[in-house]
């Protein structure tokens, strides 16, 4: 499902960071359905506006079992979009896009991560370089997706990410394009240094 694209017929062309949404760019609250609970992880904001600057475009793609699930409707999902809208707009930055799955696990949908589907959606509006792209997320069916799909994938110690971590180092041992990262500030540090380091190689 789209939350936000842009507009119809138009499409963008370059690297992308496809950030989940909770416990990389909002602290997880598990099933969240309150605006008001809505709370930026520290630095997620500049770290986002360091990697547009640096010409990355950002997309959200995110799991909402909570829809699926029952626990929530969707003004309830809306109200939440527009808040971590607004609170990215305070600190000087916007989602070029957000593509979410609103199934529960058991609903045997294409979009949940880390199948394919929510790529599939954002593909109509979004022309990326793998070899530049990456998933950022905390969880291994982020890790999943983006390897699964030729990108690179860094795992976030946020949210679920230091839970996950040894079934990630487990899973890719010895992958290079799977990197571990304290937080969304240290991952894009890390996306931009290696960007800039191939950039310097003879």
């Amino acid at each position: 499902m789209i939350w936000k694209a842009p507009a119809r017929g138009e499409r963008m062309t370059g690297p992308v960071l496809f950030l989940d949404r909770d416990g990389v760019i909002i602290i997880d609250k598990d099933y969240l359905s309150d605006p008001d609970a809505v709370e930026l992880v520290p630095g997620a904001g500049a770290a986002m506006a360091r990697a547009a600057q640096a010409g990355w475009l950002l997309v959200g793609l995110s799991n909402q079992s909570g829809f699926g699930r029952g626990y929530f409707g969707q003004a309830e999902l809306a109200a939440v979009m527009k808040r971590v809208d607004a609170e990215l707009a305070r600190e000087g930055v916007t989602l070029d896009g957000l593509y979410y799955c609103p199934h529960a696990p058991d609903q045997g949908c294409r979009c949940r991560k880390p199948g394919p589907g929510l790529l599939e959606e954002a593909s109509a509006s979004f022309a990326w370089d793998a070899g530049r792209t990456w998933v950022v997320g905390d969880k291994a069916s982020d890790v999943e997706l983006g390897r699964r799909y030729g990108l690179g994938a860094v795992l976030v110690g946020t949210g679920y990410g230091a839970q996950q971590a040894e079934l990630v180092r487990a899973a890719w041992p010895d992958d290079p394009r799977v990197l571990f990262a304290v937080d969304l500030p240290e991952a894009v540090a890390m996306i931009v240094a290696l960007e800039a380091g191939r950039e310097g190689a003879p």
